[in-house]
């Protein structure tokens, strides 16, 4: 189990970075850490590695605490491993030399049995020879994902794991890596900006806003709640309005077009998205965001249907 108890961090002393932060994760749970830029994610998980010295407050691995550079030559533990936004990978070697460098010289059999598995679950069994060099972004983000899970780690930290990572392959290698480590019995902590790995991979999720923890719960419990305008925009476009001069929220999906009602909005974009239009309307001088599944034209009125609020 990991323990994260109350600690706080400054950068030079200065303004906090990580304010009073506290949750625990057990064995082979998967959290997601979301929040935007600057709100501490990446932090987070250099504390939890190992690569800070914190101001207060502890961090435990079961029985062993997480201490920083001032208490070990090369900080990091042995048992974590951690995905950077830089890759810090070995350019000129191939991307099996990559993935093998941790793993011993002396079992050549079984090292390459182990590169091959994981070049498996990064989708990268025809790169095994390309030296790294020659890879683009992505692709070199898959193979520091697959070096990290080389010697098999009792927890991994991703920072924005498939930021570089192509929709189309981003898809599959979500679903693969995340059934590995499932498999595996492996703890992962991912800090991103997508709220599809956690819909979609993650047993919670921590949100931070203002260098603090917002809410840490499970990830479909935040998204169905919308506790926050803050916590629903990670999940999707929101529409804030007033009822019964009390703001509510509502996704696009949460609204209904329908023949007739008291709520009346003029069209003024459409949004071709794949499966639905995406209709941009204005709403009593708001803008406002529904779902369609055809286009309307511009200039249209519709009427709106709003869950739980009588035409």
């Amino acid at each position: 189990m990991l323990a994260v108890d109350q600690i706080h961090f400054s950068y030079q002393k200065k303004s906090l970075i990580l304010n009073n932060l506290s949750f625990q994760i057990e064995k082979g749970e998967h959290l997601c850490v979301m929040g935007e830029s600057g709100s501490g994610k990446s932090t987070l998980l250099k504390a939890i590695y190992g690569l800070l010295d914190l101001d207060s407050g502890t961090i435990f691995w079961n029985d062993h605490q997480v201490l920083g550079p001032a208490h070990h030559l090369v900080p990091g533990m042995d048992f974590f491993k951690y995905v950077p936004q830089n890759f810090d990978l070995m350019p000129y070697t191939t991307v099996e030399e990559n993935i093998q460098k941790f793993l011993s010289r002396f079992y050549p059999e079984e090292s390459k049995q182990r590169s091959d598995e994981l070049l498996n679950v990064i989708e990268m069994e025809e790169f095994a020879k390309v030296k790294v060099k020659n890879l683009s972004g992505g692709q070199q983000q898959r193979v520091a994902i697959s070096r990290a899970l080389a010697k098999e780690p009792e927890l991994i930290l991703l920072d924005e794991p498939f930021s570089q990572i192509d929709n189309f392959k981003k898809n599959s290698l979500r679903r693969k890596l995340f059934s590995y480590l499932k498999e595996k019995n492996i703890t992962c902590i991912v800090a991103t900006h997508d709220g599809s790995d956690a819909l979609s991979f993650a047993d919670k999720m921590i949100v931070i806003k203002d260098n603090q923890i917002l809410a840490n719960d499970q990830p479909q419990r935040l998204y169905q709640e919308k506790s926050s305008l803050y916590i629903a925009s990670l999940f999707d476009d929101v529409n804030q309005i007033t009822v019964d001069k009390k703001e509510r929220l509502f996704y696009p999906s949460d609204i209904k077009i329908v023949s007739k009602s008291n709520h009346e909005a003029v069209v003024k974009h459409c949004y071709f998205k794949g499966m639905y239009w995406l209709i941009e309307a204005n709403y009593k001088d708001s803008t406002l965001f529904v779902k369609n599944e055809d286009p309307i034209p511009l200039g249209n009125r519709i009427y709106l249907d709003f869950p739980s609020i009588k035409n």
